[in-house]
């Protein structure tokens, strides 16, 4: 199977998307590393005000013992967790483990009001009810392969699918 997406593209309508989703108050909260990437250059360009944050879904994995803490994907979020309205990006949702991991850490630093989802990619397979509040495209991929997302040093994005 040879799958082409175009990344910019897909940021494009993500921009888009995400417009209806964001509050004067909202907290675009990146989750590392490609949804990081997304939440940074979403910030930059919507010209948001509130505090960005950065989230690791590392020490809430089911499978931690087998990956790993990772040094550079530490949480970082500037502002109280508690009774924020905050706006999750992720590159790709496949089995929405990592979402659930996600939002057990957010938990450990508050209480949020509200926690909404946006991604580039939902490419189905959930093995958890997890679902995007927006996602700028739907792909199947066989199960054996990952979809990666990766950025230059001009920002761009770019998708590689890659087997596991």
């Amino acid at each position: 199977m040879n799958l082409t997406l175009d990344a910019q593209a897909l940021y494009r309508e993500l921009q888009g998307g995400v417009r209806g989703l964001l509050g004067s108050d909202t907290h675009l909260v990146g989750i590392t590393s490609g949804g990081a990437w997304l939440a940074q250059r979403l910030q930059d360009d919507l010209k948001r005000e509130p505090a960005l944050g950065i989230i690791s879904s590392a020490m809430h994995r089911d499978d931690f013992s087998t990956r790993g803490l990772n040094a550079t994907a530490q949480t970082q979020l500037p502002f109280d967790v508690n009774g924020a309205d905050i706006l999750l990006l992720d590159d790709v949702l496949f089995t929405g483990r990592t979402l659930r991991a996600v939002i057990n850490e957010l938990f450990d630093y508050g209480r949020p009001s509200r926690i909404r989802l946006a991604v580039l990619v939902d490419r189905g397979g959930r093995e958890l009810p997890v679902q995007a509040d927006y996602a700028a495209a739907r792909v199947t991929l066989p199960a054996n392969q990952t979809l990666v997302l990766a950025q230059d040093a001009q920002g761009s994005f770019s998708f590689q699918v890659e087997n596991a």
